[in-house]
């Protein structure tokens, strides 16, 4: 719990300090930042893990689909809300519609939560000092990935404090991993590379589908040098922290 509440506290403070008025120019450094960590941490420590290959593509495929469905079910929910209402919504950033991607985000994260509690209580059954340090570890590796989503949650329309409150519910979901790890860790730990693939796949789908098209509407050179380092920066940011 410490490490979830840590992780999000610092990555809400900084967020909301130094990104909030900018928040949509920063939307390239959370695209950066959420496909670093999960094409060069999450899904690299799931394929080595020893589980079946073609179960981990499998599964890879299956989350797609299903973040690609629940956008669906979050598109038709919007187009019936509005349908026959009267009003323009064509201009502009319209915060129903972008608010698909921040359900989608917390559904991902509270994944990555889960199979954090695993880890961390895998740790501490090995050793108490071990798992001191396996905390720690995960709360500097997620502070860049909670900035990524309060990005996304921010842009999406949530208010600070409504980002806030969903993301510290999502962090919960490492303490039921970690109780599931404690008293059944046998079997628990073979779910970890499925949970992380299926986490992984969300990030990658959100980060394409819904945040670079984004991008893409701003196409000029002068928008798009910094959309390109802040990517940069948001990959070197997850890489540098998790050679530390």
């Amino acid at each position: 719990m410490i490490a979830g509440v840590v992780s999000i506290s610092g990555a809400a403070l900084f967020s909301f300090a130094l990104l909030s008025k900018v928040v949509e120019k920063m939307v390239s450094l959370s695209v950066g930042i959420m496909l670093a960590t999960s094409l060069l941490h999450a899904l690299p420590e799931a394929f080595e893990s020893g589980a079946d290959i073609k179960s981990l593509f499998a599964t890879l495929l299956a989350g797609l689909l299903a973040f690609f469905l629940l956008e669906k079910v979050a598109l038709l929910r919007h187009s019936h809300h509005h349908e026959g209402d009267g009003h323009h919504h064509a201009h502009g950033h319209d915060k129903r519609e972008a608010g698909k991607s921040g359900w989608m985000i917390l559904l991902g994260d509270g994944m990555h939560n889960f199979t954090d509690g695993i880890l961390i209580a895998a740790a501490f059954l090995a050793d108490p000092e071990v798992g001191i340090v396996t905390a720690l570890a995960i709360v500097a590796h997620e502070i860049p990935q909670e900035i990524g989503d309060f990005i996304v949650l921010l842009n999406a329309g949530f208010s600070r404090l409504r980002a806030y409150v969903f993301n510290l519910l999502c962090s919960l979901l490492a303490v039921a991993g970690g109780l599931l790890g404690y008293f059944t860790l046998d079997q628990a730990s073979g779910l970890i590379p499925y949970v992380l693939v299926f986490a992984s796949s969300g990030f990658i789908y959100i980060a394409v589908s819904d945040l670079m098209p984004q991008m893409q509407r701003r196409a000029t050179f002068r928008e798009t040098v910094p959309q390109v380092f802040l990517i940069g920066l948001g990959v070197a940011l997850v890489v540098a922290l998790h050679a530390f």
